[in-house]
């Protein structure tokens, strides 16, 4: 059983995702390859095999784990199921595979992790995004990724129907605590972005205190970043905001509090969890049967 989420997905950049399966298939593979594998399955081996969810989630990297086999052996024939952003119950079939069997043992493994994390964060995210559903406020993602693998898991943010923050520290500023200590203040903070910045770029500010965000309104920006409130205070700071930029939480998001902070008002809420806390969505791939020889059905 699937249920889908009704919003366009963006689309990982093909070769980024090659790059990073070959990366991890010579991780797994070594000098030697899969001596396993090569030691006790025939070479003409022909396997017929299936993916299937072993608990309710949701679905992200279906491309990457079809990439994985394909690059390991372009001869395996991948057949999505479903698609990402779909819901799934626990035995739901999301691909079917078939192709040389060595290959697809070797590749296996590299092709569930990037599907089990991927699959794990977009299901953490639908959950926030449930918890809020009906105040207005968006779930948003940070900067607290797996080096290497940000596009990757910012795209599973986006399967689970969550919105990414900034991709990097290039393509939108973003004033924090340091920044203001060391620039000297708030105003001169932003008035130094304002200077240094297209008027393309979006520039955003952190605050601790609405002492602090009455001194920002003094100097218009597009987002204000309210650090480690607590509802009340976040209602009273929107209320102060009253619609001049937007307003983002965040500090110490839970699945616990993540409902009250949405009523506060703000549009944003950013949550590190998402993809630094999200537990692996459990994938098996199981063998329906192996032949030898080659076969054309899949």
């Amino acid at each position: 059983m699937t249920n889908k989420i009704s919003r366009n997905l963006p689309v990982l950049p093909h070769g980024l995702v090659v790059a990073a399966v070959r990366a991890a298939l010579d991780e797994d593979l070594g000098l030697a390859g899969d001596i396993t594998t090569n030691a006790t399955i025939p070479a003409d081996a022909h396997a017929k095999a299936v993916i299937a969810a072993r608990k309710p989630g949701v679905v992200s990297g279906l491309d990457v784990a079809e990439i994985a086999f394909s690059e390991f052996d372009s001869s395996i024939r991948f057949a999505r199921a479903i698609n990402d952003g779909d819901s799934v119950t626990a035995g739901t079939v999301v691909a079917r595979i078939e192709g040389p069997a060595r290959a697809v043992l070797s590749a296996e493994r590299v092709a569930l992790n990037f599907l089990g994390r991927m699959s794990g964060i977009a299901t953490l995210t639908r959950r926030y995004v449930d918890a809020v559903a009906g105040t207005g406020a968006r779930i948003v993602d940070t900067r607290k990724t797996t080096p290497g693998l940000r596009a990757f898991e910012k795209y599973a943010v986006r399967c689970g129907g969550g919105f990414n923050h900034r991709v990097g520290l290039f393509d939108a500023v973003l004033i924090k605590d340091n920044h203001i200590v060391a620039a000297g203040g708030i105003a001169p903070a932003i008035r130094a972005a304002k200077a240094a910045v297209g008027h393309m770029t979006k520039i955003e500010i952190e605050v601790d205190t609405l002492d602090q965000l009455e001194l920002v309104l003094r100097e218009p920006v597009d987002c204000v970043l309210l650090d480690n409130m607590n509802p009340a205070t976040l209602a009273k700071a929107v209320q102060l905001v009253s619609g001049r930029c937007l307003t983002e939480a965040s500090g110490g998001v839970t699945l616990e509090t993540v409902n009250a902070i949405a009523k506060s008002g703000v549009d944003l809420i950013s949550v590190g969890a998402l993809t630094h806390s999200a537990p692996v969505f459990d994938f098996g791939l199981d063998f329906l049967a192996a032949t030898a020889g080659s076969s054309t059905e899949c």
